[in-house]
């Protein structure tokens, strides 16, 4: 069996379209357990950042600053993690690894959107993989303030 990426949506995946630029989609992660966290994915299929062409970096380089940008003034996170893992893709019998970035703000202190409360427990530290799903009315409320500032 051949993996197929949850985000990047070449074959299907998921994820809630945020924004597209000429190399990369920007998604709404299904989890929010830390506000605003995002999957930026590269239009094509490519298994290696050694495989990026020149103009995929520069374009990722000005998709961060307007993600970061826009989050800043969103919800204010403290910092920002980014993470390209292709682990999961290693765990069937056929990998198939693509290229995408995990975008995880992380806050010092506690965050209120739209009636929840945002933590962040692990603040200093590598991001846990635990899951918070939130309505679907709460997801379109953050994917409008992450495009209003995009």
């Amino acid at each position: 069996m051949v993996s197929k990426c949850e985000y990047c949506q070449l074959d299907g995946g998921y994820g809630e379209l945020i924004h597209e630029t000429d190399c990369w989609k920007i998604f709404l992660a299904p989890s929010q357990r830390y506000l605003g966290t995002c999957v930026v994915a590269l239009k094509r299929q490519c298994k290696n950042l050694a495989e990026l062409e020149t103009c995929e970096w520069a374009d990722f380089a000005e998709t961060v600053k307007k993600l970061e940008g826009s989050l800043d003034e969103a919800f204010r996170p403290t910092l920002y993690n980014w993470s390209c893992f292709k682990n999961a893709s290693f765990r069937n019998e056929i990998p198939n690894p693509e290229v995408h970035w995990h975008f995880i703000p992380r806050y010092k202190t506690k965050v209120e959107f739209a009636g929840i409360s945002f933590e962040d427990p692990d603040f200093g530290y590598i991001p846990q993989p635990v899951e918070k799903r939130v309505s679907d009315e709460v997801m379109v409320k953050m994917k409008a303030e992450i495009l209003k500032n995009l």
